[in-house]
């Protein structure tokens, strides 16, 4: 079988597990029976009667698919299902396997509970929950693959052993369809939630630096465009403004009140023209509603000995520049205990926007790699590697148009962190606590690094805050119904070139204390919906539902809460930081904007900014229980 990506089908079911959309791909899937003719699926086999796919149908129907998607629910406890093998999971099925990315790649039992010749196994089907929607994929694998699924299935052990076939995760790390699948079901995500959203790219320069959008109008100066409209990504699919989104964050899967309703011809346009015949070409959604909304003008035209790519459909005309943003994502969990160590890692990003005329090549080197410690290095599909040295590694692109992630990274923190220190909580009666913070900010940091903003915010989702008594040795204080925020540098008062230590010994009075010990069932379904929409609509079969399983388990060995620790779900309590720096990056990753060169030649300025940002920044309170991993 040819390699590549191809989709055979996919499927968005609502919450009430509907089916609401639907698109067969017959093209890809001819070359799906083509490998099973090829294959000889009907002869005698080890898994020949459980494994049918060289005879008719080789696709369910909407409504059996959603029997079966509604069947494995229920079976599984939740959309995702367990992951792992239960004493309620049974065989055959996807929890069988044993593996937690079962949770992610799914498999569909079609033609009733008997099994036997009519029964159809449908994998991998990539399940994305978006909103209030369930997202399946079918990418084409070839029929061995499926073989190995279905023998994982019936395996009687749980785990790998010595010797054994390989595992699921390994299977999987051989087929680049289910990437492509994953790619394809969260960009159809974003364009029936409207989670449209631009990489930012931090300038100081003029207005005319905007958005993909907007540089596809009057700013770009493309002749037969600029005159008309500017283009609308599309009514369910309107683009977030750059300067309010996060590079890097992650978007819940939680519903979303008031989603609109599912507009089938925005999906049907992006499905034909991102992935035609079921191959995904450009999923990129906002290149495909500006085409849309623009057309093409015939005076602009490449020039005739250079091919131009599908992820810039227009070329540009105007003030030339090119724009670099590192943007950095910390996260830690600050302990301050001898027993537990600190952790502290860096995800970050080099945003790029490239306004070159033409098609011209970019090649720059990344500086910082060695001393950084990457640990995860992934680039662009434009971007070619063709050398890596010890503390840097030369990467040549050509730039698509507007704002796009070139790099991305996983990395340790070369500096100490930005704010250190300890939170201590204590009860000194029923309805009031101690607490003491001592922070070092900025430590061992100089210029240009800076410093923002920053806050310290104690939540009590548990217990009413009456009151909070004590001062700041800086910055104010405020209280909220479950919080206390400190904040110790307000936006628009940077802290640069020096460090300060701020420390806020106080107390905090609330409401009396009353024992709500909610039912397992409903602190499971609020925790975990909000983490993963694994939610039960319906719970009247007589199957162990996961949320209710897991949260009677941690329940049970979780003793009752006491005066010491009445606040935080699991009996913990913590401070969180959000803070925001300037100036360089915490990995050491760089780029000299003198050494970026442009073929054709052209002058161009190179501008290039860093931030640091904090993704979930905690000190845990020195005086409780805190989680950490061994």
């Amino acid at each position: 079988m040819p390699g590549g990506c191809g989709v055979r089908a996919l499927w968005i079911l609502n919450s009430f597990d509907a089916v609401v959309f639907s698109r067969k791909f017959p093209v890809v899937e001819r070359r799906w029976k083509a490998a099973c003719k090829a294959e000889g699926d009907n002869s005698a086999g080890d898994h020949a009667d459980t494994v049918k796919c060289a005879s008719a149908p080789f696709l369910p129907n909407d409504s059996e698919l959603a029997a079966a998607f509604a069947e494995r629910k229920g079976r599984e406890g939740s959309p995702r299902g367990f992951g792992i093998r239960l004493a309620q999971s049974t065989q055959g099925s996807d929890s069988w396997v044993d593996d937690p990315i079962t949770r992610h790649v799914i498999s569909l039992q079609i033609g009733g509970e008997g099994g036997g010749e009519n029964k159809l196994l449908l994998w991998p089907l990539i399940l994305h929950l978006k909103g209030t929607y369930s997202i399946l994929v079918l990418p084409l694998v070839e029929p061995k693959h499926l073989k190995a699924y279905a023998k994982l299935c019936s395996k009687p052990g749980c785990g790998d052993t010595v010797g054994e076939e390989p595992s699921l995760s390994s299977l999987l790390l051989d087929l680049p369809s289910i990437t492509g699948a994953f790619m394809v079901a969260h960009a159809i995500g974003d364009i029936i939630t409207g989670d449209v959203v631009e990489p930012e790219v931090v300038v100081s320069a003029s207005p005319s630096v905007g958005g993909l959008l907007d540089s596809l109008t009057g700013s770009i100066g493309i002749t037969g465009i600029a005159a008309r409209a500017k283009p609308v990504a599309a009514p369910v699919a309107a683009a977030t403004p750059s300067g309010t989104a996060a590079a890097g964050s992650i978007a819940s899967d939680a519903p979303k009140a008031g989603s609109k309703p599912l507009d089938k011809d925005v999906l049907r346009y992006f499905i034909n023209s991102a992935m035609p015949f079921g191959t995904p070409l450009d999923l990129n959604y906002l290149n495909i509603f500006s085409i849309k909304a623009n057309g093409f003008s015939s005076s602009d035209l490449p020039p005739a000995d250079v091919k131009q790519p599908a992820w810039k459909p227009y070329l540009y005309k105007g003030k030339q520049k090119i724009l670099f943003t590192v943007h950095e994502t910390i996260n830690a969990a600050m302990y301050d205990r001898d027993d537990i160590s600190d952790t502290i890692s860096v995800a970050g990003q080099i945003n790029c926007r490239a306004e070159l005329d033409g098609l011209p090549d970019v090649s720059l080197p990344l500086t910082g790699l060695n001393k950084s410690n990457v640990e995860v290095l992934s680039f662009h599909p434009c971007a070619q590697v063709p050398e890596h040295g010890m503390d840097k590694q030369s990467v040549m692109f050509s730039p698509p148009m507007g704002n796009f992630v070139l790099v991305r990274y996983q990395a340790s923190c070369r500096r100490d962190p930005p704010v250190k220190g300890f939170y201590q909580l204590s009860m000194v009666s029923e309805d009031e606590g101690a607490f003491l913070f001592k922070l070092h900010l900025m430590e061992g940091y100089k210029s240009p690094l800076a410093m923002e903003f920053c806050t310290v915010t104690m939540p009590f989702p548990r217990r009413r805050v009456v009151s909070i008594d004590g001062t700041p040795s800086i910055g104010v204080v405020s209280n909220t119904e479950h919080s206390v925020e400190w904040k110790i540098i307000v936006s628009g008062r940077s802290l640069s070139g020096r460090s300060i230590e701020a420390t806020f010994p106080g107390t905090v009075k609330f409401a009396p204390w009353q024992i709500q010990r909610l039912p397992s069932s409903k602190l499971g379904s609020r925790n975990i919906a909000d983490e993963d929409s694994d939610v039960e609509a319906d719970n009247t079969n007589n199957m162990v539902n996961v949320d209710e399983f897991l949260m009677e388990k941690m329940n049970k060995d979780l003793p009752p809460v006491d005066l010491e620790e009445p606040f935080c779900w699991q009996a913990y309590n913590y401070a969180k930081v959000s803070f925001k720096v300037t100036g360089a990056s915490l990995s050491g990753i760089s780029i000299d904007p003198k050494s970026v060169s442009i073929y054709p030649s052209v002058k161009a300025p190179v501008e290039f900014s860093t931030q640091v940002t904090c993704g979930d920044y905690i000190l845990w309170n020195t005086l409780g229980k805190c989680p950490a991993a061994t």
